[in-house]
């Protein structure tokens, strides 16, 4: 049984993990980049590679038109609850503790992370509400949360140690189920309410899996707002679950619970039970073209349209994209092999041939068989959209006509 809002709450504020470790979480103002235009976030955002949606940064697709398969770090997306904390590697820790484990608490210094067996994956990580506002300009539905359109995702190659190999080294013992990675952003604070630091527990089989504790990415040290000094890294899971600044994980031998995988990150609505869905785990299927919605393109003119598709459940194996509002759909130029945990950039050439409004389309189907549906499932906080999106262009003529 979930335990209800109220009474998650008032465990979590009776049992601060702070006294339980002997420590207190610190907290770091972040220092802003000159001009930047999102308070908590510490790298520029130019409004030609991002929008900022509130404490959130999300990336411009377009800018992605002329970048390889991982995404540049001045491009990568950036979601926080609060702020962004700026650490110091000499001083940080992990601390590993709970009653998951053999023995006492374990701490781990960045020095002896980085001496253990490393590990590399080519992974996305996604927010769960990327495509949240389609929600209601595609489909009237009423949803809540931060208006994504598609840019809350980017795929990067990291590098760090498994999780499995410091649970280990930690002592975890076969009693335990539940892991759960906490941050040392700044607790969050909604509606009045103080949630604590950002947590969401993970079943020990995954923890124990693919899972990576990563001190780098795409082959330079984490940038201070992708969790500088050590975040963690759950490939093809909700973004939610790759929790940056890790500064300590429980390892429990009973269920734990979190606001993060009982308030958020279900479905709730009309289409599921009142208590809401099972936690949200794996990410959905999507695709998006490197292209600005509006764009104004020539009539009797070649265009090479690209873009990419990604899948959380399996490789996409097909891309198909439709230049007539739906009406005909072709298959496009796959650009990369396909592969899990990751997107595929494609690529199109179209020749409109009269001026006017054009809703262009793309749709993937993954090796699982899961295609993109022409309705997304609503849900009233907007998680998983993965209906085919209407990208609107406008053809003119060379006169403008």
């Amino acid at each position: 049984m979930i335990p209800a809002r109220r009474a998650v709450l008032k465990l979590l504020a009776a049992a601060p993990v702070a006294a339980q470790l002997g420590y207190a979480a610190p907290s770091f103002a972040a220092t802003a980049a000159p001009g930047i235009a999102a308070p908590g976030i510490v790298k520029p955002l130019p409004p030609e590679l991002f929008t900022v949606r509130g404490t959130n940064a999300e990336t411009n697709f377009a800018a992605l038109r002329s970048t390889g398969l991982h995404t540049p770090v001045d491009r990568f997306f950036v979601r926080n609850h609060t702020s962004t904390p700026v650490l110091d590697e000499k001083t940080w820790g992990l601390t590993v503790w709970g009653s998951g484990l053999r023995g006492a608490p374990v701490r781990f210094t960045y020095d002896q992370l980085r001496r253990l067996p490393s590990v590399t994956r080519t992974a996305a990580v996604e927010c769960a509400g990327n495509g949240r506002s389609f929600y209601t300009s595609q489909q009237g539905d009423t949803v809540t949360g931060t208006a994504w359109t598609l840019g809350a995702v980017g795929v990067a190659h990291w590098r760090g140690v498994r999780l499995s190999d410091v649970l280990r080294r930690a002592g975890i013992s076969r009693d335990a189920v539940d892991v759960m990675p906490r941050g040392l952003d700044d607790e969050y604070v909604t509606g009045g309410v103080n949630l604590g630091h950002v947590r969401r527990p993970l079943p020990v089989r995954k923890a124990l899996d693919d899972v990576i504790l990563a001190y780098e990415m795409n082959g330079e040290p984490l940038p201070y707002d992708h969790g500088f000094p050590v975040r963690v890294i759950v490939p093809s899971w909700i973004g939610i679950a790759s929790v940056k600044w890790v500064g300590d994980i429980e390892v429990s031998a009973e269920p734990l619970y979190s606001p993060w995988n009982t308030d958020f990150y279900r479905l709730f609505g009309s289409g599921y039970p009142a208590e809401g869905s099972a936690p949200l785990t794996r990410q959905t299927i999507k695709s998006a073209f490197e292209l600005a919605q509006g764009a104004v393109l020539t009539a009797g003119e070649t265009h090479e349209l690209t873009g990419r598709s990604w899948s959380g459940k399996a490789p996409v194996r097909r891309v198909e994209v439709s230049t007539d509002g739906g009406a005909r759909w072709r298959r496009v130029q796959l650009r990369d092999a396909p592969r899990r945990d990751s997107w595929v950039r494609w690529s199109v050439p179209w020749r409109p041939r009269e001026a006017g409004s054009v809703q262009l389309l793309a749709r993937a189907t993954d090796a699982a068989g899961n295609t993109q549906p022409e309705r997304a499932v609503p849900n009233t906080q907007g998680y998983l959209f993965d209906a085919v999106v209407r990208h609107p262009v406008t053809v003119r003529t060379l006169t403008g006509g």
